[in-house]
């Protein structure tokens, strides 16, 4: 119903010269789909109002509502005469951005509509040049609607292409993808229930709570379990401008009204600090490889270091419930690493937590990325004894045409949690590893032993035959001419 709209939107953001790559497309229809969602909600809650006979205030004034300045109606269609070219530019940047921006100083919490508003616009800015192709766009994006279940999910499929094709376009834009199928396989391992808390500090574009509400919201039985997935399920934290935005809107669009994003960096909290109030039942996150934290943000955390993952792995862990639950995505060489701060946060995951599961994802699991990844599954509460490990291999080379699908996990989720001993997967007890290093290197005692690597004289001298014997048959082809 609404490809050839995004199709026709693409078209009209290739001619716009302010907008220069993938992740400008993302950011700039972002915050135009959100001002329409805005509206379209705005124009339910004051239908349900009326119904109920209660008042109903606007959180947008007349003048700034997308029906007013983007889409004014004259005779049901928009206005011939609604703002375009400079006019529409000036609007934005002077008036209407300001105006939005001031909703950050409201003294309602993060969770509300005012706070999100506020946020976005704050670090968002408007890249759009002309106002013509501006106007063009806008008429596309009006003829979008929110309001049945499939219209999101149609709305929420195109949405997450275009975060795809984001992830793929640099290395910054690959923070903010995780690959459904990975995402969705750990959900099921996790599995988790209605009444349960769901967390991501790192939220990206929220893939991990968008699945997550896509998996429980058929668990729900009536308007209560609907409210709680709706207010009190799903919390994240995103750092980065942009990923925030499009978090927002990613949850938005798969049904989640007044998403719990809160824009700020995760690793300024003191992990010491964290309360049993802030804790949740399940972690599920993929947080930024590399980094290189300041000195003062390492402060918070009684395992000093620069790589960002070690330092979410730590904010995680302490931020789970007893009991609660985790899958986490780090590089593999955390499980090797022989540094001080590789070996003290192995150290504490063993003996803080049961590390039940290790899934050693393939090259290319990840497109663009040059690093290798494993899951991390564990319950905080008790000491690890063993550990299985889960080798995934798809059989074939991954790529971007080639991509992970749900298919190539179907045997992990199966087999996970019965311990069983297959090609692609062991069980290692912790009393076997060394205390030293607590290596958790992934190590197949089931895979075939390789051949030798034959020595560079052994080569030599195959190739001094190989080329004795090219010589011996042109001879012998000379001959016969």
């Amino acid at each position: 119903m609404f490809e050839n709209v995004f199709n026709n939107i693409d078209r009209a953001l290739r001619t716009e010269q302010g907008v220069a790559s993938e992740l400008d497309y993302a950011e700039q229809t972002s915050w135009l789909l959100f001002l329409k969602y805005l509206d379209d909600l705005e124009a339910t809650r004051a239908d349900k109002a009326e119904l109920e006979g209660k008042p109903h205030a606007p959180i947008i004034e007349e003048k700034f509502r997308w029906r007013s300045w983007a889409a004014p109606l004259k005779d049901g269609v928009i206005d011939k005469n609604a703002m375009t070219g400079p006019d529409l530019i000036e609007f934005v940047d002077r008036e209407l951005f300001p105006y939005l921006a001031k909703f950050r100083t409201t003294d309602k919490g993060p969770d509300s509509t005012e706070y999100k508003i506020g946020e976005i616009f704050t670090e968002i800015i408007n890249k759009f040049r002309s106002g013509y192709v501006l106007r063009d766009v806008i008429d596309e994006i009006d003829a979008l609607r929110f309001g049945s279940r499939e219209e999101k999910h149609e709305l929420s499929d195109l949405y997450e292409s275009r975060i795809r094709r984001m992830g793929n376009a640099g290395r910054n834009g690959g923070e903010y993808y995780t690959p459904r199928p990975l995402i969705r396989a750990m959900i099921r391992v996790v599995d988790p229930k209605i009444g349960e808390t769901i967390y991501d500090g790192a939220v990206g574009s929220a893939g991990f709570l968008c699945e997550s509400y896509e998996y429980l919201r058929d668990q729900a039985k009536g308007t209560k379990d609907y409210n709680r997935l709706q207010t009190k399920t799903f919390y994240g934290q995103e750092k980065k401008s942009l990923a925030y935005v499009i978090g927002i809107m990613n949850m938005v669009l798969h049904g989640i009204e007044t998403p719990n994003i809160i824009h700020t960096n995760s690793l300024n909290e003191n992990v010491m600090d964290i309360q049993e109030k802030d804790r949740h039942d399940i972690v599920l996150a993929n947080p930024p490889f590399g980094g290189g934290e300041r000195k003062e943000v390492q402060q918070n955390f009684p395992i000093k270091s620069g790589e960002t993952a070690y330092l979410f792995l730590q904010h995680f862990i302490r931020k789970l419930k007893a009991g609660g639950r985790a899958a986490i995505v780090i590089k593999n060489t955390f499980l090797s690493n022989t540094d001080n701060a590789s070996i003290a946060l192995r150290r504490e995951l063993l003996e803080s937590c049961t590390l039940h599961t290790v899934l050693d994802l393939p090259g290319g699991t990840f497109q663009g990325a040059g690093v290798k990844t494993v899951v991390l599954f564990f319950e905080k509460g008790a000491p690890t004894r063993k550990v299985w490990y889960y080798q995934l291999d798809p059989g074939r080379s991954l790529g971007k045409t080639n991509p992970l699908n749900d298919d190539d996990l179907k045997e992990f989720v199966a087999l996970q949690g019965t311990s069983k001993e297959t090609p692609k997967s062991w069980t290692v007890k912790v009393a076997d590893i060394g205390t030293e290093t607590y290596d958790l290197s992934v190590k197949n005692p089931n895979a075939p032993e390789e051949a030798p690597l034959r020595s560079p004289e052994e080569i030599i001298d195959d190739m001094l035959a190989r080329d004795k014997e090219t010589a011996e048959i042109l001879e012998s082809i000379r001959g016969m001419l």
